[in-house]
């Protein structure tokens, strides 16, 4: 890894990042949905925790994609500076990482609309963190991991 650990904090505090954005955005909807629209939907149950862990589980997967490749590149393309090894990484893999998240998002709104009261709720959660987690992975992290390399100091 070029920058050792300096870089690995980097990389891990930009996911880091971005996951909390997640988070603290599928937590904000509910909150939401459960105050001021008063819908039973918006509840806070282990359902919501359930699906508040699959949504981390799921961002910091996209997230280490994205991280994994502007590695692999970075060793590959030697010649391009380090927002343009970022910027081909992200090409590289939001074809991906949208068509993943677009067959869970499928498969969530038929549970959605065709599911029972129970799972409402839940598919709603996982919906939006689903959303929100492949928004974040390619217009969060990567993005954070270019400033945070800006704000280094040269050597």
């Amino acid at each position: 890894m070029p920058g050792g650990w300096r870089a690995g904090f980097q990389f891990g505090g930009s996911a880091l990042a971005a996951l909390l954005h997640d988070v603290f955005l599928l937590t904000g909807v509910f909150a939401i949905l459960g105050k001021g629209f008063d819908l039973r939907i918006g509840e806070i149950n282990s359902l919501f925790v359930t699906a508040v862990l699959t949504v981390v589980g799921f961002s910091v997967h996209d997230t280490i994609v994205v991280f994994d490749r502007i590695r692999e590149n970075l060793r590959v393309s030697q010649r391009l500076s380090f927002e343009q090894v970022v910027n081909l990484s992200i090409m590289q893999t939001l074809v991906r990482s949208i068509i993943t998240s677009f067959t869970v998002v499928l498969v969530l709104v038929a549970i959605l609309v065709s599911g029972g009261d129970t799972l409402k709720g839940f598919a709603l959660a996982l919906l939006i963190g689903i959303v929100s987690g492949t928004y974040s992975s390619i217009f969060n992290a990567a993005p954070l991991l270019v400033v945070w390399r800006r704000l280094q100091p040269l050597r």
